[in-house]
């Protein structure tokens, strides 16, 4: 089945720590969208990264990965140079590498739909043709602040 969105670090993070502000909102998110859902390996590495060890968490986002319900896309070494110029596109944020996965997959597979905490970031990208992103959970869902 092809995936009907991305997720980014900061929603995963949510899914697995129920002590996120985002946890609620992004539960609701991820049992509403069709998976599976891809993401990067920049952003599974920044992930993993910010668990700070947390064997739970860790845990968690293995059963997500394992299940299939995330599925980590491939990017070719030949990929990169698309991937940079996202990133000189909108070096005024700046764009972190791990966004640039995510936006450059979105293009390739014809994505729309993300998963993601980080509205500012994936409301200011832009896919083929102009289009905005889908962001979810909304803005206004969350329980609290981060």
């Amino acid at each position: 089945m092809s995936p009907a969105g991305l997720i980014d670090t900061g929603a995963i993070l949510a899914l697995v720590d129920r002590g996120d502000d985002w946890h609620e909102a992004c539960v609701e998110a991820y049992n509403r969208v069709r998976l599976p859902l891809f993401t990067s390996e920049a952003v599974l590495t920044e992930t993993f990264h910010l668990t700070r060890g947390d064997q739970r968490q860790i845990a968690s986002v293995w059963t997500l990965v394992g299940s299939g319900a995330i599925q980590m896309a491939f990017i070719s070494h030949d990929e990169l140079s698309r991937i940079e110029e996202l990133m000189r596109e909108y070096q005024d944020r700046p764009m972190e590498f791990a966004d640039a996965t995510l936006v450059h997959l979105a293009g390739r597979e014809g994505i729309g739909l993300v998963l993601t905490v980080d509205h500012d970031d994936f409301e200011t990208y832009r896919l083929p043709g102009r289009k905005r992103f889908t962001v979810w959970p909304a803005r206004n869902s969350r329980s609290g602040r981060r």
